[in-house]
């Protein structure tokens, strides 16, 4: 049996531990077991195969990535008692609002306002797939490792702020301005093409109130779902994002340089012209590892589709790059759009 096969059968240690399998993605599977269980016109044997097919698949390169095939066959020598059971043990609910397994795909038309008065925008950890990109990496300390841990909302704007967004955005395309980038040790921003490729619009007029007021409002619920505590915010800071054919940001952290230092939690909000002209432009988070007290990315990242209405929230120290965005057109309405937004302590 090959270290894969392995894995494929691995058992309630690796299942419980979250940076193989989070507790939403249990929970997320635990329902699709459920409902293949309650179905009766469903051909629940079929589909809990596949269930369990792909999730031994993930489940395969996050391990193998972690904890490389020397320590997973050691863990598989022993008896262990499972965490979960495929697929004929009565499993939790999931939460509403948790996105499926697998990286979602571009959404085929713009959200639905939500009504006034209802509740803010569902949370959800993201539950994306680790992509390794090279070998497995060394197992490592709880203390010496940090997940590429995100939380994602949906629906984050009605339709009538949505759209009054995008027609503020595409009406000032004129102000547009070429990105620059921050480096340690050097004051103020430059030009850089090697390592950024967009335009910004530092000013977004009322449209940054209502967004930072919204991303505000979410906050406690945020840092409740990763175990923080509160911290004083000092100032937040927004700007708008254009991306075209071609364009990029390299691998970096939000807060390496001096005066960037306080940023503590980085939000990126996704919008574009519907359907989306452009391919591309995915945002990638990667797992972090202590090395000389001070965190560099790992081979394992997670990966955020660009949908539309929808705000991500991460640790603005995490490392993360934005892929090359195809837009055949080039024209400035099919670009890929987001807001940008640091909270700072």
């Amino acid at each position: 049996m090959t270290a894969r096969e392995m894995i494929d059968n691995l058992s309630g240690t690796l299942l419980c531990d979250e940076r193989i399998l989070s507790v939403s993605e249990r929970e997320l599977l635990a329902n699709l077991l459920q409902r293949t269980r309650t179905q009766a016109s469903a051909p629940e044997n079929a589909v809990a195969e596949v269930i369990t097919r792909t999730v031994g698949e993930i489940i395969a390169e996050r391990a193998l990535g972690v904890l490389g095939e020397s320590m997973t066959q050691q863990l598989l020598r022993q008896q262990l008692t499972s965490c979960l059971s495929f697929p004929n043990r009565s499993l939790p609910v999931i939460r509403a609002g948790t996105p499926p397994v697998s990286p979602p795909s571009p959404s085929p038309g713009v959200s639905q306002p939500r009504p006034p008065g209802t509740s803010p925008p569902p949370i959800s950890f993201a539950t994306t797939t680790s992509q390794p990109k090279t070998g497995g990496v060394a197992v490592l300390e709880a203390s010496d490792y940090v997940s590429a841990e995100c939380v994602v909302l949906d629906e984050f704007l009605t339709l009538p702020e949505l759209n009054a967004l995008r027609q503020y955005v595409l009406g000032n395309e004129m102000r547009f301005e070429i990105s620059e980038v921050l480096s340690p040790g050097v004051t103020g921003g430059a030009v850089d093409y090697e390592q950024r490729r967009s335009r910004v619009l530092m000013d977004l007029g009322g449209h940054e109130k209502l967004i930072v007021d919204r991303v505000l409002t979410c906050l406690p619920r945020v840092l409740q779902k990763w175990g923080r505590d509160p911290f004083p915010i000092s100032r937040v800071e927004a700007q708008t994002t254009a991306s075209n054919h071609g364009d990029f940001f390299c691998c970096h952290s939000d807060n390496g340089a001096e005066a960037v230092a306080t940023r503590e939690i980085t939000f990126v909000y996704f919008f574009h012209r519907e359907p989306k002209q452009f391919s591309g432009g995915e945002l990638r988070i990667y797992d972090s590892r202590r090395e000389n007290d001070n965190y560099v990315p790992t081979a394992n990242y997670r990966t955020i589709v660009p949908e539309q209405n929808q705000l991500v929230l991460f640790a603005s120290g995490l490392s993360h790059e934005i892929t090359p965005v195809d837009c055949p057109s080039g024209n400035f309405a099919n670009s890929r759009f987001t807001v940008n937004g640091w909270i700072h302590k």
